[in-house]
């Protein structure tokens, strides 16, 4: 899509800073990290959320799934635990629509704090 920003990342129309690429996915940090590892995995190709994606391709979406783990692995937060987030829609705080696994660590992340 000509106006998906994540798009225009995989294109390399827009700088970021790539950690893994596969032939069918691509992980880069966050540009607004909410941890000292906040790294993005997503699709080459244009998926809205990922319930479309898991609707149209499971197979892609293990792909992603696998990725966050080895960005995991790579970023040496396999061990002291990780957080995979995918946020589906406007409610759900999504702001870019092109499906996207936020793959958390480096910190606390206990749910409820305290």
């Amino acid at each position: 899509m000509s106006d998906c920003l994540f798009c225009k990342i995989v294109a390399g129309e827009v700088p970021a800073t790539i950690v893994r690429e596969g032939e069918r996915v691509v992980a880069f940090r966050d540009i607004n990290p909410q941890a000292p590892t906040h790294v993005l995995v997503i699709p080459k190709d244009h998926h809205p959320s990922v319930a479309e994606l898991a609707a149209a391709d499971v197979g892609l979406l293990g792909e992603v799934l696998g990725e966050a783990h080895r960005v995991a692995v790579d970023e040496g937060v396999d061990g002291t635990g990780y957080r995979v987030v995918f946020n589906t829609g406007a409610g759900a705080g999504q702001t870019v629509f092109h499906v996207h696994a936020h793959v958390l660590g480096g910190r606390g992340l206990n749910w409820p704090p305290g």
